[in-house]
């Protein structure tokens, strides 16, 4: 079997997402598997191989990272990166007040690009790149890592089979403690927390929702959003004590396409009481699920029981054991790595892809118009994006 090569520079691979997620736990996961096959299930046709290029700011670190890995291509310079004659892709994991300058020299060298989210800090710089990407005919992509949870995958295998019937509502809770970082260390960079380096968890998770309810359930029409910065201070990396400017909670309810209604709840100061850093309850009319990180509960119509309200005696009824697992009946690779690998066939074989700069965008949107209907206290509509 023929190899061939795709030369990815990966810019962000430092910080701890760029490396846990995407340098080690795909594209060289993927190497270690031996490559991605172009046509899936077809014999004899070539692989895709990723050839890493590693970018980034610290020297030291990308060194340090090259050596650990058995890398021999890294360097600080973006523009030397870029030039590389086998670079066709440009992966981008900086903080996102970074992304717009880097991903404009990408697309203006010619080269298919593939970033976390948010894209951007706002809307106008997202579709600007959309537009710039469009007109360099380039290929873009955005990490909707969420969908390829295996809780969600069992979700979507319901949503597929009719078992809702009619969706009524979607509940959702994500978030868990991130220390402040006095006397126990943040699982959170700092910058997270300060709104001019483009924190906010608002900006963060509304992007994300916003692909998780657009694929699953329809596109989202209206928003209102309360966000709120429950911890004023915390300490820095550097121990230094600092004002968090950024909203560390966002609450949000999401009128969709049909007519279901989604709450989300997003938050950095919750101590986690459910089985898993994030949960969705569906509701339908056939039917109802919850889904987290790896498990999907069902409770069917037809063996929901009949609970009655009274709160005078303790209730008999043990309501979690109501509720049947959906079986994986697959095995479940990183969510990371299979979309890794999905963006890989788009770019070489034209394979189906449908999470463009386009998709980006209307993440940046809902998020913008969240932090816009929580300064002014209101709802307000969700225009459809086009270019």
């Amino acid at each position: 079997m023929s190899r061939r090569s795709v030369g990815i520079v990966m810019n962000g691979i430092t910080g701890r997402m760029g490396y846990n997620q995407h340098l080690v736990r795909s594209i060289l996961a993927i190497r270690e598997q031996g490559g991605v096959p172009c046509r899936p299930g077809a014999d004899g046709e070539a692989v895709l191989w990723p050839e890493p290029i590693l970018v980034g700011r610290n020297e030291e670190k990308l060194a340090a990272i090259a050596e650990r890995h058995g890398l021999e291509r890294w360097t600080t310079s973006l523009e030397k990166a870029l030039a590389e004659p086998d670079a066709e892709i440009y992966f981008d994991a900086q903080s996102t007040p970074l992304h717009r300058e880097a991903i404009t020299t990408a697309i203006a060298a010619g080269k298919h690009v593939y970033a976390e989210k948010p894209l951007t800090e706002d809307l106008a710089g997202a579709l600007e790149l959309s537009r710039a990407a469009e007109a360099a005919g380039v290929r873009t992509g955005v990490v909707a890592d969420k969908l390829f949870l295996p809780g969600l995958r069992k979700l979507r295998r319901l949503i597929d089979g009719g078992f809702f019937g009619r969706v009524l509502s979607i509940r959702g809770e994500f978030g868990y403690w991130v220390f402040e970082g006095d006397w126990q260390s943040p699982q959170r960079p700092s910058w997270n927390y300060r709104a001019e380096d483009g924190g906010g968890v608002t900006l963060d998770m509304f992007c994300h929702w916003e692909y998780v309810l657009h694929d699953l359930f329809g596109r989202v029409r209206g928003v209102q959003a309360l966000a709120r910065t429950h911890i004023p201070e915390r300490v820095d990396e550097a121990g230094a004590t600092y004002t968090a400017t950024a909203d560390d909670a966002a609450y949000g309810i999401f009128e969709l396409d049909g007519g279901a209604v989604a709450q989300i709840n997003s938050s950095w100061a919750v101590r986690v009481f459910r089985d898993e850093l994030v949960e969705f309850q569906v509701d339908g009319t056939e039917g109802s699920a919850v889904a987290g990180l790896r498990r999907c509960r069902v409770q069917h119509r037809s063996v929901t029981p009949k609970p009655v309200w009274n709160p005078d005696i303790e209730s008999a009824l043990d309501f979690r054991s109501q509720w049947a697992d959906v079986p994986d009946n697959e095995v479940f690779d990183n969510g990371f790595k299979a979309q890794w690998e999905m963006f890989l066939r788009h770019v070489v074989d034209g394979a189906p892809w449908r999470f463009d700069f386009l998709a980006a965008a209307r993440g940046v949107q809902l998020a913008e118009l969240g932090v816009r209907s929580a300064a002014e206290g209101r709802r307000l509509e969700v225009p459809e994006l086009g270019l």
